[in-house]
């Protein structure tokens, strides 16, 4: 297991023990959404979630929920012990852990943000991610990693921008003027970039290690990352969500 996903584990156990929520059985639930009860119904039709090969995981705890992105989805029940205890071999273990952890903060009151936005919202979020980028820097080169595809359109037309992703139906395929790589490219990306821009879901699928191990400014987004960015202290971006 790699040292973040140590840290981030060692981080989640203190926490949770500190507020006694390991001493007690609790249940936590996680089921795959629908795409409509995930992001409702875009302007566009072009997001992972509608073409189906992705799904948002979501945990329920004490009434709050949190969300992960996965290709592995399914349902689980356990104490947050056991969630904790979980080897993370795989995608669908990595997603229980992450949208718990999600869950669990927020209802600690240490994140906001843990839902996905819906219908209109994607897009007003990648305006306001511009916004954002203007305001703190000086007209950077991005690398956007996973194909959000408001992002990519939006951030194209103000900035210098490449797009990595792993999707095959994506890869080498031109969308908004921007030719998607792939993740063959993924090192030269990060070298060529001012600014990395990067999908929570890389938590999931475990290749988060890459971006971490480089002195780029980088800022995560999405609702998958919500927790793990707040524990371990890393930047992220997700104006819209709930």
């Amino acid at each position: 297991m790699s040292q973040f996903w140590q840290d981030l584990k060692s981080n989640a156990w203190g926490l949770f023990n500190e507020h006694n929520l390991l001493d007690n059985y609790v249940t936590v639930k996680a089921r795959p959404l629908s795409t409509n009860e995930a992001i409702g119904e875009p302007e566009k039709k072009d997001f992972p979630l509608q073409k189906g090969k992705e799904k948002l995981m979501q945990a329920e705890f004490e009434g709050f929920a949190g969300q992960a992105y996965t290709d592995q989805f399914g349902d689980y029940e356990g104490s947050l012990g056991d969630i904790i205890a979980m080897e993370l071999n795989d995608n669908f273990q990595r997603a229980v852990f992450v949208s718990t952890l999600n869950a669990v903060l927020k209802y600690l009151g240490k994140i906001e943000g843990t839902i996905h936005c819906r219908d209109t919202e994607p897009a007003k979020c990648a305006y306001n991610l511009s916004n954002f980028i203007n305001q703190h820097f000086t007209e950077p080169k991005i690398t956007i990693i996973g194909f959000q595809p408001r992002f990519v359109e939006i951030l194209s037309e103000s900035f210098s921008t490449r797009a990595v992703d792993m999707d095959p139906e994506n890869i080498g395929e031109n969308m908004f003027n921007i030719r998607i790589e792939g993740p063959e490219t993924t090192k030269d990306a990060i070298d060529w970039a001012d600014l990395l821009v990067i999908t929570g879901t890389t938590l999931v699928n475990d290749t988060i290690g890459q971006f971490l191990d480089n002195n780029k400014p980088k800022l995560f987004y999405g609702t998958t990352i919500a927790g793990a960015a707040w524990l371990m202290g890393w930047s992220r971006f997700c104006s819209m969500s709930s």
